[in-house]
């Protein structure tokens, strides 16, 4: 029987072997230094290890990092689990053992009663075919900073300060506001914005924030990559304004730097707009990415969590009873009854005859927001009885604009 446990601290290096020669081979071997390879950044995470016959002398059998979060959904935050560092040495792989670390990292989730795990996939078939799905999908701009020129002359000469990570308070106002957009925004807290957000595994990022009447308005996050004047790219890693001028003023700031960098890559979410603002969008390459994949921990739970603000105007309970399918883990594999009265949700298993039929994943970008119902039955991975248990479904369940933009 294999044992799920945290590493000890002496199993570190084990942690950087399997995961330097999982995503990293072209490295080689490398000696492992706890100053160097256990940085800040990572010490925020909490590392685990898959121990076959519980042999608590030998070597895991695979490894992850388990961070605890919380994240917004449908307006409210709940806790999640975020996944990474998945890693095993080839000498472990095609025995089951992954499959086996992500069944009990799903069971210390329920323990820990996170509603959703959250991760960014090495291969998406991979985590889809255990019950994961696309939490969102991304937009990353890559331009010459000419292509800019439009915002410096929209916005009348915006001011900027440079801000070290002790003063990530000045950032965190503009990321609240900014992030409220969004399902699955990440709480942030202190430590996660000096080590996350704030610095690099590499050089440290920029930061400029951008000041309106004395108050922070917005900011960017960025590196300048390339040693060669003539091959330098700007490369923002975040950036949150709170309003269409600010915006702007940011665009601007990017603008500014022609004189040094060749061009600009910027990072958004799938409704940013510059597209539909540059006067040259043929100047402007637009790669659409997916993003992270999400999955529903306890479907009881998680369906019983969240709010249901839509649904609160109805005079009538919504009821709707529920068959899931989960290729990895039983107590979600089965009928749920749900139902929705003032806002407030009870589901819980049944032995009842199901109206809807969907796999985890589908209900997960359900919950979540990032499908709609009609959507997913139009593609397969929802069957609804009739068309009156799709529009309880629509109602209870609104697509939403999602993005997680956190990479762990």
């Amino acid at each position: 029987m294999a044992e799920y446990r945290p590493l000890p601290e002496d199993g570190m290096e084990t942690f950087f072997e399997y995961t330097n020669y999982a995503f990293a081979p072209q490295r080689g071997p490398i000696a492992y230094d706890p100053d160097e390879h256990e940085t800040p950044r990572l010490s925020l995470g909490s590392p685990r290890g898959l121990y076959e016959g519980g042999d608590r002398d030998g070597k895991p059998s695979v490894v992850c990092r388990q961070y605890w979060l919380e994240a917004t959904v449908r307006g409210e935050p709940h806790p999640v689990a975020g996944l990474a560092s998945v890693a095993s040495p080839p000498e472990s792989r095609r025995k089951g053992m992954v499959r086996m670390l992500l069944e009990r990292s799903l069971e210390e989730y329920r323990e820990r009663n996170r509603i959703l795990s959250v991760l960014w996939p090495f291969q998406y078939d991979f985590y889809r075919k255990y019950g994961w799905e696309t939490a969102n999908k991304r937009v990353r701009y890559a331009c010459p900073p000419n292509a800019l020129a439009f915002a410096t002359a929209a916005v009348d000469d915006p001011e900027f300060v440079a801000v070290s990570s002790d003063s990530y308070d000045a950032l965190d106002d503009v990321y609240q506001r900014h992030a409220s957009e969004y399902a699955l925004s990440i709480e942030r807290d202190e430590a996660w914005w000096r080590h996350r957000v704030l610095s690099n595994d590499g050089p440290d990022p920029f930061v400029y924030v951008l000041e309106r009447d004395g108050s922070p308005a917005g900011y960017l996050v960025y590196t300048v990559d390339g040693e060669e004047q003539g091959s330098r790219t700007m490369s923002v890693q975040e950036l949150a304004a709170d309003d269409h001028d600010a915006y702007l003023s940011l665009l601007s700031f990017c603008h500014t730097h022609d004189s040094q960098v060749d061009a600009v890559e910027l990072p958004g979410p799938t409704d940013s707009s510059l597209l539909d603002l540059t006067p040259n969008p043929e100047a402007v390459d637009c790669t659409v990415e997916t993003g992270p994949m999400v999955r529903i921990v306890d479907v009881e739970s998680a369906l019983s969590s969240v709010a249901y603000p839509d649904a609160g105007v109805s005079e009538r309970p919504r009821r709707l009873t529920l068959s899931v399918s989960d290729p990895l883990i039983e107590w979600n594999d089965g009928t749920f009854s749900l139902e929705v009265s003032s806002g407030e949700a009870t589901c819980e298993r049944t032995v009842g005859e199901a109206t809807v039929e969907l796999d985890v994943g589908a209900l997960s970008q359900l919950l979540v927001g990032t499908r709609s119902a009609a959507d997913l039955e139009r593609v397969g991975r929802l069957r609804a009885e009739s068309a009156n248990e799709l529009e309880v479904l629509e109602s209870l369940f609104p697509e939403t604009e999602v993005y997680l933009r956190e990479h762990f």
